[in-house]
């Protein structure tokens, strides 16, 4: 009788390679649209060394790109406790569940501060004063608060007056005005409309007009979905055991069109090519849920790690992970994580810039 078969999870360290600091981006490129274009074929391993500009020549008229339409706001604020003068540090990370838009005042948030929180302290923001947050109650489990922004102006107008882009924590910077400038119109893709997001769907960041009009003159069609992304993207993956870490809920909507446009991609026989992690976690939720892509708005926790059956997503474009990070393992499980590690060394030696602001991998 031969033995059964028992599967071994996977270990976070099989995800580590090693990164000099110096190839973590912590600009964009100059210019968008000129960063390097990594392409990884799966079906032969082969890897091309090519720009972002190029990615026309890797699509046909029979393809679908989806991208995420969320737009990143000033969530990130600096101000002082109203009774002591101490300084805290607030990141919005999403209108709680009994607002309806991001326009409310009741919001989930992450607090820095060096005292101990307390229900009723109140922080105030900006050179008059002019916002206020008073804290509400913590949220058990998830290291968060609930607070009311008291203001006498819309919210959204007082942050982008004074809230700041929430660049991810490894861009270290020196908090100028002309930075925080740079980062408004940087760290958000040229087609974000739904508010929403505190980090960048960041694969979607080197697109530019003149590349869209290349896609569109090869005959690619285009579609959106929306994920609102969350802190929890760059949350570390601590578990030993792959498996057993867990992904904070996002949420997100696909519109009808969408659905239908990647109905009537699968049906030619093209591919589904997603533009970043944000949108592959989108289309995969639904489809794991319904069988298909199908209308509707919720919210995902889903983690994909190898082996994963991919559902909807046949090609992807991304950025280049932190090492152990559910990104890399995400990207893994599409094509393979000796080939994925693979690729990140080349990457390495040919000084390819890493995470947000850095350059891309096509994987087709």
């Amino acid at each position: 009788m031969s033995a059964a078969c028992v599967f071994s999870p996977m270990r976070t360290s099989q995800f580590w390679y090693p990164l000099p600091e110096r190839l973590i981006a912590q600009h964009p490129a100059e210019k968008r649209g000129t960063e390097k274009m990594m392409v990884l074929h799966r079906a032969t391993g082969v890897i091309e060394h090519r720009h972002i500009a190029d990615i026309a020549e890797y699509l046909t008229d029979r393809d679908l790109l989806v991208v995420n339409d969320t737009k990143v706001f000033p969530a990130r604020l600096i101000g002082r406790w109203e009774d002591s003068e101490g300084a805290v540090e607030i990141l919005m990370v999403a209108a709680a569940p009994e607002s309806e838009t991001v326009k409310e005042l009741v919001w989930n948030v992450i607090i820095g501060s060096g005292r101990r929180c307390r229900e009723g302290q109140v922080a105030v923001f900006g050179p008059e004063n002019e916002l206020k947050a008073r804290l509400l109650n913590p949220l058990e489990g998830i290291g968060m608060w609930k607070v009311e922004f008291i203001c006498g102006r819309p919210l959204m107008e007082l942050l982008d007056e004074f809230g700041r882009t929430p660049v991810p924590p490894y861009v270290k910077r020196e908090g100028t005005r002309e930075e925080e400038m740079a980062d408004r119109e940087r760290y958000q893709t040229i087609y974000a409309r739904e508010v929403g997001s505190v980090a960048a769907p960041t694969a979607g960041l080197h697109f530019t007009p003149e590349i869209f009009a290349a896609l569109d003159m090869k005959g690619v069609k285009r579609a959106a979905v929306t994920l609102h992304v969350g802190p929890g993207t760059f949350r570390p993956v601590k578990a030993e055991n792959i498996e057993d870490h867990h992904m904070d809920f996002e949420a997100f909507t696909v519109p009808p069109e969408t659905a239908e446009a990647i109905r009537e991609c699968k049906a030619r026989g093209g591919r589904v090519v997603c533009v970043g992690s944000t949108t592959v976690r989108t289309l995969e939720t639904v489809a794991a849920r319904f069988g298909e892509v199908v209308a509707g708005s919720g919210a995902s926790d889903i983690f994909i790690y190898p082996p994963y059956d991919f559902k909807v997503c046949d090609c992807m474009l991304t950025n280049f992970h932190l090492p152990q990070s559910t990104l890399l393992m995400m990207i893994s499980a599409l094509a393979g994580r000796e080939r994925v590690l693979c690729s990140y060394a080349l990457a390495v030696r040919g000084n390819y810039k890493f995470f947000s602001y850095g350059d891309c991998m096509l994987i087709v």
